[in-house]
Formats: structure tokens, sequence, C-alpha cells
């Protein structure tokens, strides 16, 4: 990605937030500049592994979301109520901050295509920082930058893997997310943008 790139993606996805009119929507983008958000990869060797890969990540599952929820609204009149375009935003672009801050550059032994081995450049994970989980992260960092979430987005963002990030045999937290999605349609819509987004719109995707 080049740097021109970002930096319209970047432009595009802070006006996003700005017009979703919420008060100190600064504060978090002043936090996720200092977090390296916008030069951070999505993952470590899958979709979008290179630097913007998570800021393109958030952008592809907002547009995702905003789709699903045009389709939706035309057969249920009522969600349009349920699902406002200000918490998808708020939901879709920051549901993976919690991702800012454990990727670190380093280097890696790689076979070629004649088999000789090399280094190549790749990241590693560290989860030592604020340890808490995933979707809970990213809840507890907005937070702390003084953006007051709806329930619903809290529901959406710490449940955005859906069942996946339940662990085996947890009743507790499988009611938890069972609940959540009764009470919010926006946990549904969320976790299925993010996984269209990674699964279709990023399929096979390359460093670029």
């Amino acid at each position: 990605m080049s740097d021109k790139d970002n930096a319209a993606m970047r432009e595009r996805f802070c006006r996003i937030l700005r017009d979703t009119g919420r008060e100190n929507i600064e504060y978090v983008i002043e936090d996720l500049t200092d977090y390296g958000f916008f030069e951070a990869p999505a993952s470590a060797r899958n979709h979008f592994n290179f630097p913007g890969g998570l800021l393109q990540h958030s952008l592809n599952v907002y547009d995702m979301a905003m789709a699903l929820r045009g389709a939706i609204i035309p057969m249920r009149p009522d969600m349009e109520n349920a699902l406002p375009a200000d918490s998808v935003a708020i939901a879709a672009l920051l549901h993976d901050v919690c991702k800012a801050r454990i990727y670190h550059r380093t280097k890696r032994k790689q076979r070629n295509e004649i088999g000789v081995w090399e280094d190549v450049e790749s990241y590693e994970v560290d989860y030592s920082d604020l340890p808490v989980g995933h979707g809970e992260k990213s809840v507890i960092m907005l937070l702390r930058s003084g953006l007051d979430l709806e329930d619903s987005e809290i529901f959406a963002i710490r449940w955005h893997m859906g069942a996946w990030d339940i662990p085996a045999q947890s009743i507790e937290m499988d009611k938890s997310y069972r609940r959540a999605q009764q009470k919010s349609p926006l946990v549904a819509l969320i976790h299925t943008a993010d996984t269209l987004a990674a699964q279709i719109l990023e399929r096979d995707a390359v460093n670029a």
C-alpha cells in the first residue's frame, strides 16, 4: 500500500468518525494515532498482513456493514432505528482497535520459490499489554479515550468475532453472547460484516 493510499483511507476513516458527531471523537483519533493504528497490519500472517492493513480492513467492515444495513431496511423497515448509521460506523470502524498495539515487526525464515531459506519481513504478536481478551480490549480502549459508547455498540464490538470468541464449555459466556444478540441486531450485523470482509473482500489478499 502506498503512502498516498494510506493517507486517503485515513482521511476517509476520520471523516466518517467525525460525521457521527460523537463527543470526544477527536480524542479517539488522537489515541489511535499514538497507538499506531493507521500503520498496523490486520493480522500477522493472514488477511491484510501489511502496514495499513488494519485501517483498510476496518473500512471494509464499515462498507460491508452499511451495504448489509441498506439491504435489510427495505425488508425490515423497523430495523432502521435499531441499526442507526452512526452506531454502525462506530462499531465497524473501531471493532479492532485492540490490534493496534499487538503487532511488532520482525524477520522470519521462509523458503523462496527455489527452496532456499531466506529472511522475510513479518510480524510477531504480543498480547502482554492489557491482556483482557479481544473484543473486551477494544471496548476498554475506547472508553479510556473518552468515547461514550451505546450499549448496542459495546455488545457489537465485544462480540464481533461471534461464537468463535467463546471458550469451549463456557456456559456463562455463551449465555452472555446469546443475550447480547437478542438485545441488539447490531451484534449480528458487525459480526457478519467482519466475517464477509475478511473471508471474501480480503480473500487471497497479498502484501501490496
